[in-house]
């Protein structure tokens, strides 16, 4: 797990995707991180209603931050799988999205995010991805040497 946690604010600027859309991350712990996107006329799709995306890439930016700080020192994440079921629209006031960690294991985390419309408070989508744990390995020596007549692929 990452020991020293950067501000939230710190986090969110490794993020420029995640700033331009206007997220704001909350609240950034190993067990818990929270973020929120206002409604905007800009980000939305027919009907007045929040784009999809903007709730994906919300619930994707939470949880990413999630994964982030179940990480070993040293390792890095990058998402394997996403799955987002959608409930209801968001039409006005902030999408706030809660990630939660549901696996930290050696090689994946798998993080849920809820994301509600605070005005109701209703649950409007869910997300889980799963994260891979990328590790930085040593090169294994060579332990058989290749004669130099050996054909070459290709």
């Amino acid at each position: 797990m990452t020991s020293d946690i950067p501000h939230p604010a710190d986090l969110l600027r490794a993020m420029p995707f995640a700033v331009r859309l206007g997220i704001d991350l909350t609240e950034a712990t190993a067990e818990r991180a929270t973020g929120t996107l206002p409604w905007s006329s800009g980000l939305c799709t027919a009907g007045a209603a929040l784009h999809g995306g903007a709730l994906i890439a919300l619930a994707d930016t939470v949880g990413a931050v999630c994964a982030y700080l179940n990480l070993p020192q040293g390792a890095d994440t990058s998402t394997l799988e996403s799955k987002t079921n959608f409930f209801r629209p968001v039409r006005a006031g902030t999408a706030q999205a809660v990630a939660r960690p549901l696996h930290v294991g050696r090689s994946v985390i798998v993080v849920q995010t809820d994301v509600f419309e605070t005005q109701e408070r209703v649950l409007v989508g869910q997300t889980t991805q799963t994260q891979t744990v990328i590790t930085a390995r040593r090169a294994a020596p060579r332990t058989q040497q290749v004669p130099e007549n050996t054909p070459v692929p290709g």
